[in-house]
C-alpha cells in the first residue's frame, strides 16, 4: 500500500478517527512520518488535559510499520515493549515526527544478516504548538530476518 493510501485508511480507522488522532504526512520512501492528536471533548482526561492513552496512541505502531515497509518483506518486525514518560500536560493540538535513517537501515540488516534477531529501541516525542515536551515515548521493536521457510509460507499464493 502506498503511503499516501495509508494515510487515507489509518486516518478513517475508528481508534484513530474518534481519538482526534491524524497521519498528516508520511514520506514516500517510509523515512518519516508526522501525526497529530487535537484536543477535543473525547480525548480529555479528568482534569481537561490530554488523555494519556491518546497521547500513546498516537505513536503506537509507527515505528514498527516504517521498518516493516524500510526493511522489506524479508524480515518480521513486531512491538516488543513500550513505555510513556509524561513530562508536561497535554493542551491544544499536540504532534509527533517519525525518523528512521537510512544508516539506521543498513545497520538493522547487516546485524540480521545471520537470522539473529534484533531488539532496536526508538525514541519519539510529542510535543505541543509551543514546541515544549508533553510526553516521551520509548519503543523496543522485535527484528529478525525470515528463515527460507518462514519466506516460503509468507509469500502470496
Amino acid at each position: 500500500m502506498s503511503p499516501g493510501l495509508f494515510r487515507h485508511v489509518v486516518n478513517a480507522w475508528p481508534p484513530f478517527l474518534g481519538a482526534g488522532i491524524r497521519v498528516r504526512e508520511i514520506a514516500a520512501d517510509w523515512s518519516y512520518v508526522r501525526v497529530e492528536l487535537r484536543h477535543g471533548l473525547v480525548n480529555r482526561n479528568f482534569v481537561g488535559t490530554h488523555f494519556g492513552g491518546s497521547l500513546f496512541a498516537m505513536t503506537d505502531p509507527f515505528h514498527m510499520l516504517m521498518l516493516l515497509h524500510l526493511l522489506g518483506e524479508e524480515y518480521m518486525v513486531w512491538d516488543q515493549t513500550a513505555e510513556i514518560e509524561y513530562v508536561k500536560p497535554g493542551r491544544g493540538t499536540v504532534s509527533a515526527e517519525f525518523r528512521v535513517g537510512a544508516a539506521q537501515i543498513a545497520r538493522l540488516r547487516r546485524q540480521a544478516a545471520d537470522g539473529s534477531k534484533l531488539l532496536p529501541e526508538f525514541s519519539v516525542e510529542i510535543r505541543d504548538r509551543n514546541a515544549e515536551l508533553v510526553a516521551r515515548v520509548r519503543k523496543r521493536l522485535y527484528v529478525r530476518r525470515k528463515r527460507q521457510a518462514d519466506a516460503v509460507l509468507a509469500a502470496p499464493g
